[in-house]
């Protein structure tokens, strides 16, 4: 299928849109439950990675200030912004605390992300605006399920061993059998940090690829830590790996890292993604996570996406954002729209 193809399978919102120019897809492939012809991978390319081993930090850097510093949002805009952001986000719970009972408040909470008295002042009872998925750890995975049965938001897993990716290949392969096998339809996957130090490519794709076979029809998101990768060029270079491995998303972090999701890093990330897009045709999702707690970071990433990618890309089957305490500011924000007050976070209840 062709990403014109593909992009004709999305909500009519996006099909409006003119398509980014590529070409088509070497290998046939079927729109998914999420809505989006799947990654059927390819072969491990060296010379390819090779190519894109070059990465200019500086010039990064440049076009993200000049994105952020560009882009003015206000008033009515801001807020039709804000609320696709909720529509693309992961609300996630990752704590050692977590409880059965947490994450039944967490669904529910993805089920009416807003007080009623804010759906009322937007006028969007009828748009039914929530999170894309739960995030959650896998002895969740079935709460979760039961929870949001018959909604439409997805569940999804964080596996491998999360967030360090150190057990041994057999133990992490179970872990995501073990999340497909409960309902969950998302994986989120770690790799072991220390495979692209090493230039291990090959053994750094062979794990993907068993990663995706494990998935089975549940999408593959792959976390890369970029805070522990160091350098831009190993956070390119290990994204043309998962993407070659068959990743249906590449994320940016655990949001365990010191260093978290940043603008530069998305931004070779989503180039990345580009650079695989126009030379298959296949549209690879990308899911920013960890220290995206505000309104205001929401809409550079979302700005970013736009400018980079195209409109396609701020649909909730190619973009994500894993986020816990972002939808908290949100619906802070929404309600000085309605308002011109602020109110304590209090007032907007979480898990």
């Amino acid at each position: 299928m062709s990403s014109k193809q593909a992009i004709a399978d999305m909500p009519s919102e996006a099909a409006s849109v003119t398509a980014l120019p590529a070409r088509a897809a070497a290998t046939p492939a079927k729109a998914s439950g999420h809505g989006i012809a799947r990654n059927p991978g390819m072969e491990l390319d060296l010379g390819w990675l090779e190519a894109m081993r070059h990465v200019n930090r500086s010039a990064l850097e440049r076009r993200v200030a000049s994105l952020t510093k560009r882009r003015s949002i206000k008033a009515d805009n801001q807020a039709a912004w804000l609320l696709r952001a909720v529509s693309v986000m992961d609300l996630t719970t990752l704590n050692s605390n977590d409880t059965d009972e947490r994450v039944r408040r967490l669904c529910a909470k993805a089920i009416r992300p807003f007080r009623q008295d804010i759906v009322d002042g937007l006028g969007i009872s009828a748009a039914n605006i929530r999170p894309a998925a739960v995030c959650v750890y896998h002895p969740f995975v079935a709460t979760a399920v039961d929870a949001l049965k018959g909604t439409g938001i997805h569940v999804a897993a964080v596996s491998t061993a999360f967030p360090h990716g150190l057990s041994p290949l057999k133990t992490r392969i179970a872990e995501i059998e073990a999340s497909v096998a409960d309902g969950a339809d998302e994986i989120d996957v770690v790799i072991p940090r220390g495979l692209v130090f090493g230039a291990k490519w090959q053994e750094l794709y062979d794990e993907i690829v068993a990663f995706r076979a494990a998935c089975g029809e549940s999408h593959l998101k792959v976390i890369l830590g970029t805070g522990d990768l160091a350098t831009l060029r190993n956070v390119m270079l290990a994204s043309m790996v998962a993407m070659m491995a068959g990743a249906d998303f590449v994320k940016t972090s655990t949001g365990k890292e010191s260093v978290n999701a940043t603008l530069p890093v998305g931004l070779a990330m989503v180039r990345s993604i580009r650079a695989y897009h126009d030379r298959t045709g296949y549209l690879i999702g990308f899911k920013p996570a960890g220290g995206i707690s505000t309104a205001k970071s929401a809409l550079d990433w979302l700005v970013l996406m736009k400018e980079e990618l195209g409109r396609p890309w701020l649909e909730p089957e190619l973009f994500r954002f894993g986020a816990s305490s972002l939808l908290t500011d949100i619906e802070r924000q929404l309600e000085h729209h309605l308002t011109g007050h602020y109110s304590a976070n209090h007032r907007h209840a979480m898990a």
